[in-house]
């Protein structure tokens, strides 16, 4: 009875590494040392520099070996740089390339007579596979329960015009605005307070491409894993969604019990803090296995969610108060104190920046002491605080200015016109580069702010009803 108890464990904990898609610790250090910057993804998915896909098949037993190595390429000595359709370790473990068949379906090589690690192995069943991927007869077995869209039944991918568009392209936005260079490869993705819907705009363009169906009106959308994925949260929906944006599909849904709202990217350690501010908590997510790792219980109504280094702040917007969550200190909480109407929260050589949207007022308050250093008026409406170097720049709704103020002295450098004569809803920095995005509800445009220079670079007009931009980098996975 109690062999038959070790042969039931040993596997089970072979399909628990099949179903989790962790890549073995010593392939994946082979594959670093020999292709340099490959992306092993969430769900185990290889990705080469050159974009070459790899599907990962997991052997029923691995083999005992002292040294890992290729065992068998196809075609015959190919190294691992040299992108070959099968590779075959001598653990047993294989990478299958993703092919291209004569008609433009994915797929993968075609054996007469498979290799029978190919025959025997499985991949793992959580994994995002191209849609459409056909599966050749004779290993149809490698697919296990993993289900594969065939029809593009998952594809939340859509083409036709909103209502709403319509209605703006009497604005006359012209679609072929110069494009700055700037914005070369990158894609925006834009969302409004009418439509469920992420709207997937092109550079320059002022007219979406296409658009995300998502199930409620999403409060915040996050681009992360360099624009491959967006995380997001929607009204009444008590779920994390996790969009593939290479084919356009829901891949996972993490859910929390309770109602989620902003995302908080940390990308020094690749998690997201996503919060619950109806529950009191604040979820912790970590980006290289898409789960949920961590849950932090916090005082009150979070909103405000701000990261800097190891301290991260929000704002209790039922009793007023500033809370302090010191991540290196197992998530203990500091109180602030009190603070009426606050819009705005940003954290630079301990010191706390506080802005209030009702007086326009900002206040510096040291983190050390609690003691308050300073308090003046600021730009009307002040909505978003962005650090940036030993700059705070402040972004003020109702003139459309951005004030630039030094943050080794705390005063006020100047005020920038942004110019567009509207209402500002969101200042996000473009991840990787020293440019902003802010974008402006009222006229529907967006603004390519230089946070090195405190410049505007160019602002564009757009179709659709702006609440807030994104910018990322264009994604050519799957393509």
């Amino acid at each position: 009875m109690r062999k038959v108890l070790i042969i039931l464990g040993c596997f089970l904990l072979t399909c628990v590494s099949a179903f989790a898609a962790k890549i073995p610790d010593d392939v994946r250090a082979y594959i670093n040392t020999n292709v340099p910057g490959t992306d092993i993804r969430f769900d185990g998915i290889v990705i080469m520099p050159n974009n070459n896909i790899y599907l990962p098949l997991y052997p029923s037993l691995f083999s005992d070996i002292s040294t890992l190595s290729i065992k068998e390429t196809f075609p015959e000595n190919k190294t691992l740089s040299q992108y070959p359709d099968v590779i075959i370790f001598n653990n047993d473990f294989v990478l299958l390339k993703v092919l291209t068949d004569g008609n433009g379906h994915k797929t993968v090589k075609h054996f007469s007579n498979p290799p029978l690690q190919v025959r025997t192995g499985l991949l793992p069943q959580d994994m995002l596979v191209p849609s459409g991927l056909i599966i050749p007869e004779n290993i149809k077995g490698i697919i296990g329960n993993l289900k594969i869209d065939t029809k593009g039944e998952d594809v939340i991918k859509q083409t036709t015009k909103e209502s709403f568009e319509e209605f703006l392209s009497s604005t006359g936005a012209n679609n072929n605005q110069a494009l700055i260079p700037q914005l070369k490869g990158k894609i925006l993705f834009v969302t409004t307070n009418y439509s469920k819907n992420v709207q997937v705009l092109e550079p320059a363009k002022a007219s979406s491409s296409y658009s995300l169906a998502q199930q409620s009106i999403p409060i915040d959308v996050e681009p992360v894993s360099d624009g491959q994925f967006l995380l997001v949260t929607s009204y009444e929906r008590p779920f994390l969604d996790v969009v593939s944006v290479a084919d356009s599909r829901f891949i996972k849904q993490i859910g929390f019990g309770t109602f989620p709202e902003e995302i908080v990217i940390d990308e020094l350690h690749n998690k997201a803090y996503v919060t619950a501010p109806k529950a009191s908590m604040i979820f912790v997510i970590d980006l290289n296995t898409m789960t949920l790792v961590q849950k932090i219980r916090v005082n009150g109504y979070c909103e405000k969610l701000v990261l800097a280094g190891d301290k991260m702040f929000y704002y209790d917007k039922m009793k007023a108060n500033i809370w302090a969550i010191e991540t290196g200190n197992e998530y203990t909480l500091r109180n602030i104190g009190k603070f009426p109407n606050v819009s705005a929260l940003a954290f630079y050589n301990d010191k706390l920046y506080i802005a209030g949207r009702t007086k326009s007022r900002i206040a510096i308050v040291d983190y050390n002491s609690l003691g308050l250093e300073s308090e003046f008026t600021t730009v009307n409406k002040p909505l978003v605080m962005l650090p940036y170097d030993k700059t705070i720049y402040v972004l003020g709704a109702q003139n459309n200015v951005v004030q630039k103020i030094d943050a080794t002295s705390g005063k006020v450098v100047e005020n920038i016109n942004l110019g567009t004569g509207g209402f500002s809803s969101a200042m996000n920095k473009i991840a990787g580069t020293n440019y902003a995005v802010i974008s402006d509800i009222k006229k529907n445009m967006y603004t390519i702010f230089d946070l090195s220079s405190g410049k505007v670079i160019k602002t564009y007009s757009i179709n659709v009803p702006i609440k807030d931009v994104k910018i990322t980098n264009k994604v050519k996975l799957f393509e």
